[in-house]
C-alpha cells in the first residue's frame, strides 16, 4: 500500500461514534449548511418506507439534521412512491426531472437528476433496499462534511454479511473494483467499501462530476472526485454492518461489466470494439447466449444544465 495511503487511513477514516450527534449539530447552525437526503428506487416497497421513517423520526423530528427527504422514483411497478410518502418523504418521478432530456435506465441517471430536485448544499444518498437501517448511516457520513471544511465526499464503510457469513457481501468490488482501484488508481485502494450506495458529498463537488448512467457511478465519482479535489478530500465512516437484498450472479455479471467500461473510459477515453456482455442460460437446446449492452452513457457535470444554471441565478 503506498504511503500517502496509509497515512490518509490514519487520517481520514472514522467511526460514526467519532463525531457525537449533539456536535453535528452545532456545526450546522454555526456553519448555516443545508442537508437533502436522497434515496433511489425502483420497486421498493418492501423497505423504502422504514428507512424513510427513520430518518424522518431520527433527523428530522427529534433533531433537525436533515432539511430534505426526497425519494426520487425510477419506474416503480408497486407501491414504492406510496410507501415512501405515508412515511413522509417527498416522492418525486425521475421523468419529472428535466423533462426535456428523456430519461435512460440505471441509477446513476436517478442520481445525476436527484440534483436537480434538491437544494442541500451537501447531498447523502442511501440506497432504498436496505434492512435494519439506522440513522446512523446518515448523520455517521454527512458528520465529517459539516464538521470538517476540508473534506467533500465521505463514503460509508460497514460489514456485508452474505447468507449468514459476515465479511462475505460486496462480491463485485472484490472480484472487479477493488482490483482495478488497486491497479489502474492506487491512491484509491484504502476505501472499504468503494462501490457502497450511502455516501455524501458537497454539491459545490457534485454538480462538477459527470455521472456515468448505470451501475459505474461509484466508481466513476471516486476515480472523477480524486482528480478533481484530490485523496485528502474524501473520506469514509463506518457505520457498522449493511443488510440489503443481494442480486444473482448473472446480475453482478452485468453490473461488473458497467464498472470495468467506466473505469476503462476513464483510463483512455478511448472507442471500446464491443460495449456489450454475453451471458448464458439453460433452454430447451441447451445454454442459450443472451447480450446485453452495458452503459456507455454519461450525464454532463450538472452545473453545465441550463435549468440547473437558472435556478443558482434566481
Amino acid at each position: 500500500m503506498l504511503e500517502e495511503v496509509e497515512r490518509w487511513l490514519s487520517t481520514r477514516s472514522w467511526s460514526a461514534a467519532d463525531r457525537p450527534l449533539h456536535q453535528i449539530l452545532a456545526a450546522k447552525q454555526r456553519t448555516g449548511q443545508t442537508v437533502s437526503v436522497v434515496l433511489p428506487a425502483l420497486n421498493e416497497e418492501e423497505t423504502v418506507g422504514d428507512i424513510a421513517a427513520v430518518i424522518r423520526h431520527d433527523l428530522m423530528r427529534q433533531v433537525p439534521l436533515v432539511d430534505e427527504l426526497v425519494v426520487v422514483d425510477s419506474g416503480s411497478t408497486d407501491r414504492t412512491s406510496e410507501v415512501a410518502a405515508a412515511a413522509g418523504a417527498t416522492v418525486v418521478h425521475r421523468d419529472a426531472i428535466l423533462p426535456r432530456l428523456p430519461a435512460v435506465p440505471g441509477k446513476g441517471e436517478v442520481l445525476w437528476r436527484a440534483l436537480l430536485a434538491t437544494r442541500g448544499d451537501v447531498v447523502c444518498f442511501v440506497d432504498a433496499d436496505l434492512r435494519d437501517f439506522s440513522s446512523e448511516f446518515v448523520s455517521g457520513i454527512v458528520g465529517p462534511l459539516l464538521t470538517d471544511p476540508g473534506v467533500d465526499l465521505v463514503k460509508a464503510m460497514y460489514d456485508r454479511p452474505l447468507a449468514g457469513a459476515g465479511g462475505q457481501g460486496g462480491r463485485v468490488t472484490e472480484l472487479m473494483a477493488r482490483p482495478l482501484l488497486n491497479m489502474h488508481w492506487p491512491q484509491l485502494a484504502g476505501f472499504v467499501q468503494p462501490l457502497g450506495g450511502e455516501y455524501a458529498a458537497r454539491r459545490s463537488l457534485l454538480e462538477q462530476l459527470p455521472f456515468p448512467v448505470g451501475y459505474g457511478v461509484e466508481l466513476g465519482m471516486l476515480v472523477d472526485a480524486l482528480h478533481l479535489v484530490g485523496l485528502d478530500a474524501l473520506a469514509q465512516v463506518d457505520v457498522g454492518v449493511r443488510k440489503h437484498r443481494h442480486q444473482d450472479g448473472q446480475a453482478l455479471g452485468r453490473m461488473a461489466a458497467a464498472i470495468y467500461r467506466t473505469a476503462q473510459l476513464r483510463l483512455a477515453r478511448g472507442h471500446l470494439v464491443r460495449p456489450s456482455l454475453t451471458q448464458f442460460e439453460r433452454g430447451e437446446d441447451g445454454f442459450e447466449p443472451r447480450t446485453y449492452s452495458v452503459d456507455t452513457e454519461e450525464r454532463p457535470p450538472m452545473v453545465e444544465i441550463s435549468e440547473y444554471q437558472a435556478r443558482r441565478a434566481a
